[in-house]
This record gives structure tokens, C-alpha cells and sequence, in this order.
């Protein structure tokens, strides 16, 4: 018994040390990139229509039936959110922050969608997924192939500047939120 345990803390120990910190920055740029290029692109059916949106005409009016004022005006701030968050995320470009405008519109989303459910399509799986994918991000930083890498400020990603990020993102979308009627 003793020998099998040895061999599983050795092993598990082995395998943690021999993680290549490439393994690590290749699976942050996936999920940067798909994650960012998702919600980049639903910030563009806002703002364009583009890929069947409403435009910001469309969801203007979304948003002025979801109870918020100025519905294009919500719209307009959601679209920029989207794209520009997302878009961030996929360059890995001021990650804390670009994380924290798709965080703060997730929680907005979540608070439109809430009482449909968990599962899709009246649920929220979708925005937990998203809102937490971001927050994750703004959390552990972009990794080494991002454009954080080559600004001074950001080249070493420090937690404080993740939970900053996630901070903003939650007082931002709770100001929001309480002028939705």
C-alpha cells in the first residue's frame, strides 16, 4: 500500500513539474480566442446586425422592453462592450479590462434571462459559460502570446489587476442594473 501511494504522489508531483509553460499559454490563447471571437461577434449583431442581429435599432428596442432606459443608447454601450471586450480577449490586449466589459455585460444578460432556467434555449448556461470564461481570464491574465506581453505595465499579469477587473465589471453592471426598471 505504501508503494502505491509513494508512486501516485511521485507521479503526481512528475507531472505538474514537467507541465511546459507553452502547454499552458497555448490553452489560454484557445479559449481567449474563441471565447473573445464569440462574444466579439454577438457584440456585432448588436451594432451591425451582422450575422442575424437585431442591429442597434432592433436591440434598442430589446433593451427598452427589457426595462432599460434609452434602449439604444443600452445598446450601443452592450455592442462596444462585446465587440471591443471581445476583441481584447482575443489579442490579449489590457486582458483585466477587456475581460471585465464582457463580464459586466454577462451579468446584465443574466439578470434579462434569469428565471428560463439553467438549461438552454430560455436558459442561462450560455452567459454563465461566457461570464465565467471572462472573469477567469481577467483572473489569470492572458498568457505569454498576447500583446499584454510586450506593454510594461502588463508584461508580468498580477492578480490584483484580474480581481480590479472583476471589481469594475460587477459595480459597473450593478450600477446599471439598478437604473433598469
Amino acid at each position: 500500500m505504501t508503494s502505491v501511494l509513494n508512486r501516485s504522489v511521485t507521479f503526481s508531483s512528475t507531472a505538474s513539474e514537467g507541465a511546459s509553460p507553452h502547454a499552458y499559454d497555448a490553452g489560454l490563447l484557445l479559449v481567449r480566442v474563441v471565447l473573445g471571437l464569440t462574444v466579439a461577434a454577438h457584440g456585432a449583431q448588436k451594432l451591425f446586425g451582422w450575422f442575424g442581429g437585431g442591429g442597434l435599432d432592433g436591440t434598442g428596442q430589446f433593451f427598452a422592453r427589457s426595462g432599460y432606459p434609452a434602449g439604444r443608447t443600452m445598446a450601443v454601450i452592450a455592442g462596444l462592450s462585446e465587440t471591443l471586450g471581445g476583441l481584447g480577449l482575443v489579442l490579449g490586449i489590457l486582458t483585466p479590462l477587456a475581460g471585465a466589459a464582457v463580464l459586466g455585460t454577462m451579468i446584465n444578460a443574466l439578470a434579462v434571462k434569469w428565471g428560463g432556467g439553467f438549461f438552454a434555449p430560455a436558459g442561462v448556461e450560455f452567459e454563465v459559460l461566457l461570464l465565467a470564461g471572462a472573469a477567469g481570464l481577467a483572473l489569470t491574465g492572458p498568457g505569454r502570446i498576447a500583446v499584454d506581453r510586450f506593454l510594461p505595465g502588463l508584461r508580468a499579469h498580477r492578480l490584483v489587476y484580474g480581481v480590479a477587473g472583476v471589481l469594475l465589471a460587477a459595480v459597473l453592471a450593478a450600477l446599471v442594473l439598478l437604473v433598469r426598471n
